[in-house]
């Protein structure tokens, strides 16, 4: 097996940790309704995809 034959620093080593960040979702506004959505998704307000209606969503009553 192959090992390192000098030691990484610890600046070395952080900056190669440091791309680990996350990334917040691309959101674009859904063209019927205007809510914010994941683009290439359905609509999760109005169930609609690429101007069609494609999932018919159920408001959930207050029991």
């Amino acid at each position: 097996m192959a090992n390192p034959t000098s030691r990484h620093s610890r600046s070395r080593r952080d900056r190669r940790r440091a791309n680990w960040k996350g990334a917040a979702p691309s959101l674009v506004r859904c063209p019927e309704c205007g809510e914010f959505k994941i683009p290439h998704r359905v609509c999760t307000s109005c169930g609609t995809y690429n101007g069609r209606k494609v999932i018919e969503i159920v408001e959930k009553s207050e029991v």
